[in-house]
């Protein structure tokens, strides 16, 4: 017998069946639930349980805490309904989300972006676009059947010069990886890999008139840059005050520093940060330097009256979120996160 899950204040409503996770009843009948592993590893999905009756899958105690789920809050990536269910949460996505389709697509160019960065470019069939919010990812979907989620790095209605659509990721070698060591060793152009997207709830939140915060670590930049590209904020006519703060070890981490530093001239309402906290004496290192996060407490102690955009390490988004909303009064229902949770981080720890 199927459950009625109900949003706050949303006040919309839909069916989980027997033993489903709410989040994957949620995204099948396109309620826009947040999340972001969807593995109970990263927390993005947490929100506050007001009725009803839920168990949990297996999950990470760093993205739900037993003091946490005993105060009513659940994980609802691996949450299941016992009951009807009321939850309240205020990222709950418009009506009508695009939907997630299954395609291949082909490498069309691979170019370093630094050391340990590639950018991977994905030609998508002509006849079958995937439609994306600037800030949504996509699954590669490998031969054995495991997945590796990439955000992509480009404004949604952006096609090159002879119309053809295409998709930028930026993928960090992670050594030992089964995908990325493939990636930085063997892949070559015109390979055909299996894609599935969009998925993720990481939006710009166009509806809202407030100040915006970017922070970003290392390729957590990508999502961003597709947020605060030229064309995309143009498109939408975002004029909104925003600023990036952007960090990395060290000044090379930085990989598409030029590009942002060229979208300034292009974006006068857009004012850029970098960070570095482990700079060596031969980067000659002059800029802002420490945790990424503490920089925007520096410059901002009141966020009472701004949106957060967080991307990237799991400790840098979760540091954020805390300290924010502790220390600087930032409304936590104005902090957007996407944590890049790798494969490592949800193997599942007590």
């Amino acid at each position: 017998m199927p459950y009625t899950i109900t949003v706050q204040p949303s006040g919309r409503s839909f069916e989980a069946d027997a033993g489903e996770p709410m989040l994957t009843a949620g995204i099948r009948q396109g309620i826009g639930l947040p999340y972001g592993c969807k593995d109970g590893a990263c927390g993005s999905c947490k929100c506050k349980k007001i009725s009803g009756h839920v168990k949990h899958g297996t999950h990470q105690s760093k993205a739900l805490s037993a003091e946490e789920e005993a105060a009513g809050y659940v994980l609802t990536c691996c949450g299941v309904a016992q009951s009807d269910v009321v939850l309240e949460s205020r990222q709950v996505t418009h009506a009508g989300a695009f939907p997630i389709k299954k395609m291949p697509a082909r490498v069309a160019e691979l170019e370093r972006l630094a050391h340990d960065v590639m950018r991977v470019r994905l030609q998508l069939p002509a006849n079958d676009v995937i439609q994306y919010h600037a800030g949504q990812y996509i699954e590669i979907i490998l031969r054995d059947g495991s997945r590796r989620s990439y955000s992509m790095a480009g404004a949604p209605h952006t096609l090159t010069a002879s119309g053809v659509p295409m998709v930028d990721l930026h993928l960090r070698h992670m050594p030992g990886g089964k995908f990325t060591d493939h990636v930085f060793g063997a892949m070559k152009a015109k390979e055909i890999l299996r894609i599935e997207g969009p998925y993720g709830s990481f939006r710009l939140q166009d509806d809202s008139p407030l100040p915006i915060v970017f922070l970003a670590s290392g390729t957590g930049f990508a999502p961003i840059k597709a947020i605060i590209d030229h064309e995309h904020m143009q498109f939408m006519g975002i004029t909104r005050p925003a600023v990036l703060y952007w960090g990395g070890r060290r000044p090379r981490d930085l990989y598409m520093d030029a590009w942002v530093r060229g979208k300034l001239l292009e974006l006068p309402h857009l004012q850029y940060v970098p960070v570095v906290s482990d700079a060596l004496p031969e980067d000659e290192w002059q800029g802002r330097s420490g945790f990424v996060h503490r920089a925007v407490l520096q410059d901002f102690p009141d966020l009472s009256g701004h949106q957060v955009y967080a991307c990237g390490a799991p400790i840098v988004v979760d540091s954020a979120r805390r300290d924010f909303v502790q220390q600087a009064g930032l409304p936590e229902y104005e902090f957007y996160a996407d944590a890049f949770t790798s494969e490592a981080d949800k193997v599942h720890q007590p």
